[in-house]
C-alpha cells in the first residue's frame, strides 16, 4: 500500500485525478508503523486541502500523535497541522500545540512555532492570547529562535508600535549573528545565518520607519555588515541588498546612504542581469532620499534601458519614472512612448501610457508638448488611454494658459486645430482619441478664420461616415456640426449645409438610437433661428464657463404664489413627509384610491387564521376551558338534562373541548345502528377519547390519525376500509346486535338511520385550573364507561346543550342515577376509584387499540351493559362524573396511558 500510495503522488504531480485512493492515504496515517505513518501524513498533506471532506477523519489521529512519545511521529503530525487545520478545527489542536512549544527537542518546537504562525494567517483572533510566546527571543537553539521571527515579522507589519521594546533585542541578536558566533552548521556559503539576517533586517527596517531614536541603534550594526559581508557570493549580495533596503527606510544616515552608493555602484557595473537588476531597485529605493545618487550612475542607468533584456528594461523605466523631473522629463517621455510603441502587451502598454501621461500632466513644459505627447499617446495607445485623460486634454486646450494673454491661447487652440486635421484622415483612430478630435474641430475649428466651416463639416462628416458604428462618435461629431453652424448663424454669415451633411442629418433622424436622432433635430431646429437666439443658446468658447445652478428654483416663485391663492396644496420637503403618519391630508381622494391599486414594495404580512364565530362564553366549571378543535358535530338528546352526543355523519367542524394534559376516561367500543362513514377525526380518537389537540399524543397515533384524516379528506377511503373502521371503532351495523350478558334489552328507536355510535369521553380541563371565559358551542362528549347501546330520537337537537351544562353545574338541580343492570352505581365508583391509583403528570397519551375491538368481546366484563328503562341518560351521573374528575386531579393521579398493560388486566 505504501508503494501504491507513493505512485498516486505521483500520478497527482502529473495532473491526473487520484482521489480514489485519498482514503487509503487517510488509513496509512492511523498505521502503527512509523514508515507508514509518515508516508501517510505526506500523501495527506499533497492531496488535500484544508476544506476537503476527509480532514475530520484525521483530526483524532492528529490530536494522538501530538501526544506521541516519538517525536518524529509528533514531527509528521504537525506538518499535517500546517497544512491541513482550518479555522474551524484549529481549536481542537491548539492545546496540544502550545504544550509541545516547551518539548525537550529543537525540531518539535520549530515546527510547534510553525504551526501557531499558520494559525495566526489562518485566524488571528484564535492565536492573539499567544503573542508572549511569539515575544520570547531566548530559546538556546538558533533554527527555533530563527522560526519564530516569521510571526514576528507579520504582527511587527500590523503593529510596529507595540514592539518597539524589542529593538534592542533584535539588534543584539543580528549582531552575534555578523560576528560568526553561531554554531558553523547555520552557515551557508560561508555566510554566517544569512537567512537569519535578512529576517531581522526586514524587522529592522518596519521598527525604525520614521523613528530616529530605534534607527539610531541600528546603525552600528548595519554598517558593520556592510564591511564585512561578501559580495561575490549570490546570497551575499542578497544580505547587502535587504542593507539597503533597511537603510531606504530607516531615518537616513550619511554614512549609510555612501556604503548603501557603493555596493549600488557594484552592482549596476557587473556583467549579470541579476546583479543590475538587483541595483536598479536599489537605486529606485535611495533615489526617494538622495536624487544626486542617480547623477552618479546615469551612463549604467542608460546601459540598462538599452539592454536586450526585456525585464532590466522596464525595471529601468520605472527608475526613470521615479527620477523625472521638469528638466528630463521630456527625454524620459519619449523614450517610454518609443518603447510602448515596439511591445506588444497590452497590460504593460497600458502602464507605460498612463505614466507618460501622468508625467506629462505633472512636469510638462508647455502645453503645446503637452498637447503633442497626448496626441503620440493617443495614436499608439488607443483606447488603452483612461477616458479622463481625454477629458483632461480637452479642459486643458480650452483653458489655455490660464493667463490673461489671449493671444498664445488662441495659437495653442490652432496649432491643435492643425494637428488633428493632419491625423483625422490616418486609419484606425481610437474612439477616445476621435472624441477629442470632433470636439475640438467644433469647439475651434473656424475660430481663427484659416479654414472655412464647409472645410471642416466635410471633414466631420467623413469622421461620422467612417465610424458609422461607433454611436458615440458619431454624436461627437453632429454635435460639432451643430456648433460650426451655430457659431456661423451667430456671426452673420450665410449657411450653406453641405449634401452629406444633409443626407448624414436625414439618416440620423430615423436612426435606432434617441439620442442621435435628439441631436440630429436639434441641429435641423438651431439652423432655422435666428443670430440672436443662436447666440444666446450657443455661445462662442464658454465651454470652461461656470454654470450658475439656482438650487432653489427662485424663477418659480411667482408661479408658486399664483398656484396656492387657487387652492394647490402646499409642497412638502422629503425629509418632513418622510416622517408624516398621515400623508392622506394632503392627497385628494382619486389620488388616495389609485395609490391603492399600485404595486407594493413592502414585505407579504404574515396569513392572519379567520376567526370562528363568537358565542356568548359559558363557564363549565372551574378546571375546563373550551377552545375550537375541528371535531364531528354530536346531536344531543333533547329528552334529557345531560345531552348525549352522538357522531355526525357530517363533516362539519364544530367547537370542542380542549383535554390537554387531562385524566382520559376510557371505556369500549360500542356497536349501534347505522352511523357516520367519514368525518374529520378518525375512530380510533373516538375510543381513545382524545382529540386532535392534544399535544401529548403519541406519534404512532399522530401520524395514524393525520394519514386518516388526510385520505379522508381527500376521498381516498374504500369501502372496505369504512367496514373495517366501523367493525373496529364502532361504526355503523345495521344487521347484526351486540349479544347483552344481561336479560335486559336496549330500547331502539324506530327510525334506524339516526342511530349513532356513543362513544364515552368525560369533560376535563388542563392541569392548571385556571377557569377560562373562551366559550364554544359545544356539545357534552360521551362518556367512555357507558358501554350500553344508546336510545336515541330521531328528532333533532332543540335544547341549548349550554343550558344543560348549567344545569349540571347548578347544586339544587336533580340528576337522574344511571342503570348499570347487574352493576349498581357503587360498582361503578369503584371502577372509577381504580384512577385514583396511579400518580398523574399533567399529560395524556393515546393507546394504540387497548381495548377488544370484537363484538363478542363487550360481554367480557360482566354486568357492564346496561339498559334504559326508565327512559333517561345512561350511564353514571355527569355531575359526579365532573366531580370525579376533579378530584381526580387534585390527587394527582396518573393517565392511564403510562400503563395500559394494568388498565387492560383490570378490564378483563
Amino acid at each position: 500500500m505504501k508503494e501504491f500510495i507513493i505512485r498516486l503522488v505521483y500520478v497527482e504531480m502529473l495532473g491526473h485525478d487520484a482521489s480514489f485512493g485519498y482514503i487509503h492515504a487517510v488509513k496509512m496515517t492511523h498505521d502503527d508503523s512509523l514508515l507508514l505513518k509518515r508516508t501517510g501524513y505526506l500523501a495527506v498533506t499533497l492531496f488535500l486541502n484544508e476544506d476537503h471532506d476527509l480532514i475530520i477523519l484525521i483530526v483524532n489521529t492528529i490530536q494522538k500523535d501530538l501526544k506521541s512519545d516519538n517525536y518524529l511521529v509528533v514531527c509528521a503530525a504537525l506538518n499535517a497541522v500546517c497544512k491541513l487545520i482550518n479555522e474551524e478545527t484549529i481549536p481542537a489542536v491548539l492545546p496540544q500545540v502550545v504544550e509541545l512549544l516547551g518539548h525537550s527537542k529543537e525540531a518539535v518546537r520549530k515546527k510547534a512555532i510553525m504551526a501557531l504562525h499558520r494559525f495566526y494567517q489562518r485566524s488571528p483572533s484564535s492565536v492573539m492570547h499567544l503573542v508572549s510566546n511569539f515575544r520570547k527571543l531566548c530559546d538556546n537553539d538558533p533554527g527555533v529562535m530563527g522560526a519564530t521571527l516569521c510571526p514576528l515579522f507579520d504582527l511587527i507589519a500590523v503593529d510596529a508600535n507595540s514592539y518597539k521594546d524589542l529593538v534592542i533585542s533584535f539588534v543584539s541578536i543580528l549582531k552575534q549573528v555578523a560576528e560568526r558566533r553561531l554554531p558553523k552548521t547555520y552557515d551557508y556559503h560561508q555566510m554566517p545565518a544569512p537567512f537569519i539576517q535578512i529576517r531581522l533586517l526586514k524587522i529592522l527596517a518596519l521598527l525604525g520607519s520614521g523613528d530616529r531614536q530605534a534607527s539610531e541603534n541600528m546603525y552600528t550594526v548595519v554598517g558593520d555588515i556592510f564591511r564585512k559581508c561578501d559580495s561575490t557570493s549570490n546570497i551575499g549580495n542578497a544580505v547587502l541588498y535587504e542593507c539597503i533596503c533597511c537603510v531606504s527606510s530607516i531615518y537616513p544616515n550619511p554614512k549609510l546612504l555612501e556604503a548603501a552608493a557603493d555596493v549600488i555602484s557594484r552592482f549596476l557595473k557587473s556583467d549579470s542581469h541579476n546583479l543590475k537588476y538587483m541595483g536598479i531597485d536599489a537605486l529606485s529605493r535611495l533615489i526617494k532620499i538622495s536624487p544626486e545618487i542617480a547623477e552618479q550612475h546615469q551612463l549604467a542607468v542608460i546601459d540598462c534601458l538599452e539592454d536586450p533584456d526585456d525585464t532590466l528594461k522596464r525595471k529601468t523605466f520605472e527608475l526613470l519614472y521615479r527620477m523625472t523631473k521638469s528638466s528630463n522629463v521630456e527625454v524620459i517621455v519619449d523614450r517610454m512612448i518609443d518603447y510602448m510603441i515596439s511591445i506588444n502587451d497590452n497590460h504593460y502598454k497600458t502602464e507605460i501610457a498612463s505614466r507618460c501621461v501622468e508625467l506629462a500632466e505633472q512636469f510638462a513644459p508647455s502645453n503645446h508638448w503637452f498637447i503633442q505627447t497626448m496626441n503620440k499617446v493617443f495614436e499608439h495607445a488607443g483606447d488603452l488611454v483612461n477616458s479622463k485623460v481625454a477629458h483632461n486634454l480637452m479642459r486643458l486646450i480650452a483653458e489655455g494658459f490660464g493667463e490673461d494673454d489671449d493671444t498664445a491661447d488662441c495659437q495653442l487652440r490652432s496649432s491643435a486645430v492643425e494637428s488633428y486635421l493632419r491625423i483625422i484622415g490616418e486609419p484606425k483612430l481610437p474612439s477616445a482619441f476621435l472624441q477629442v478630435i470632433c470636439w475640438v474641430l467644433g469647439e475651434y475649428g473656424t475660430a481663427g478664420g484659416k479654414y472655412s466651416a464647409s472645410y471642416i463639416t466635410g471633414k466631420l462628416c467623413d469622421v461620422a461616415e467612417a465610424h458609422s458604428s461607433n454611436d458615440t462618435v458619431k454624436a461627437y461629431a453632429v454635435t460639432a456640426l451643430m456648433k460650426v453652424y451655430a457659431f456661423e448663424i451667430a456671426a452673420g454669415r450665410k449657411v450653406d449645409m453641405l449634401p452629406e451633411c444633409q443626407s448624414l442629418i436625414e439618416e440620423l433622424s430615423a436612426s435606432h438610437s434617441t439620442d442621435l436622432q435628439q441631436r440630429a433635430y436639434e441641429l435641423q431646429a438651431v439652423v432655422t433661428l435666428d443670430a440672436h437666439a443662436v447666440e444666446i443658446i450657443m455661445p462662442s468658447d464658454a465651454s470652461c464657463e461656470d454654470i450658475e445652478v439656482d438650487k432653489n428654483l427662485s424663477f418659480l416663485d411667482s408661479y408658486v404664489e399664483r398656484s396656492l391663492e387657487q387652492g394647490a396644496q402646499p409642497y412638502i420637503p422629503e425629509n418632513e413627509r418622510s416622517g408624516m403618519i398621515n400623508i392622506c391630508n394632503f392627497r385628494s381622494q382619486d389620488q388616495h384610491d389609485t395609490s391603492t391599486h399600485t404595486l407594493r414594495f413592502e414585505a407579504y404580512e404574515l396569513p392572519k387564521t379567520s376567526a370562528p364565530p363568537r358565542i356568548s362564553p359559558v363557564s363549565l366549571a372551574p378546571s375546563t376551558e373550551l377552545v375550537p378543535v375541528p371535531e364531528p358535530s354530536y346531536p344531543v338528546e333533547t329528552h334529557h338534562v345531560a345531552s348525549v352526543p352522538s357522531v355526525s355523519d357530517t363533516g362539519s367542524t364544530e367547537l370542542r373541548l380542549r383535554l390537554d394534559g387531562v385524566q382520559k376516561k376510557w371505556g369500549r367500543p360500542t356497536y349501534s345502528s347505522p352511523a357516520s362513514s367519514s368525518s374529520d377525526s378518525t375512530s380510533l380518537k373516538a375510543v381513545n377519547g382524545v382529540t386532535q389537540s392534544d399535544v401529548s399524543s403519541t406519534s404512532t397515533s399522530r401520524t395514524r390519525d393525520s394519514s386518516y384524516d388526510s385520505r379522508s379528506a381527500q376521498g381516498e377511503i374504500s369501502s372496505e376500509k369504512k367496514k373495517l373502521a366501523a367493525s373496529l371503532f364502532g361504526g355503523p351495523s345495521k344487521t347484526e346486535k351486540r349479544p347483552s350478558s344481561t336479560s335486559h334489552k336496549v330500547a331502539r328507536s324506530t327510525s334506524p338511520a339516526v342511530e349513532k355510535s356513543q362513544g364515552p369521553k368525560a369533560v376535563a380541563s388542563s392541569t392548571t385550573g385556571v377557569v377560562s371565559e373562551k366559550a364554544a358551542p359545544l356539545q357534552p362528549p360521551p362518556d367512555l364507561l357507558d358501554l350500553g347501546e344508546p336510545t336515541v330520537t330521531s328528532s333533532a337537537p332543540s335544547v341549548d346543550p349550554f343550558k344543560q351544562l348549567e344545569g349540571l353545574l347548578d347544586p339544587t338541580q336533580a340528576t337522574s342515577a344511571a342503570n348499570y343492570g347487574a352493576v349498581d352505581n357503587t360498582k361503578a365508583a369503584d371502577i372509577m376509584s381504580v384512577y385514583s391509583e396511579f400518580p398523574t403528570s399533567g399529560q395524556s397519551s393515546v393507546i394504540a387499540n387497548p381495548l377488544p375491538t370484537n363484538a363478542g368481546d363487550a360481554n367480557l366484563i360482566p354486568g357492564l351493559s346496561t339498559t334504559n328503562k326508565t327512559g333517561h341518560a345512561k350511564g353514571p351521573n355527569p355531575r359526579d362524573a365532573l366531580e370525579k374528575d376533579a378530584l381526580v386531579r387534585q390527587m394527582g393521579v396518573t393517565p392511564m396511558s403510562q400503563n395500559p398493560n394494568l388498565f387492560r388486566d383490570l378490564l378483563g
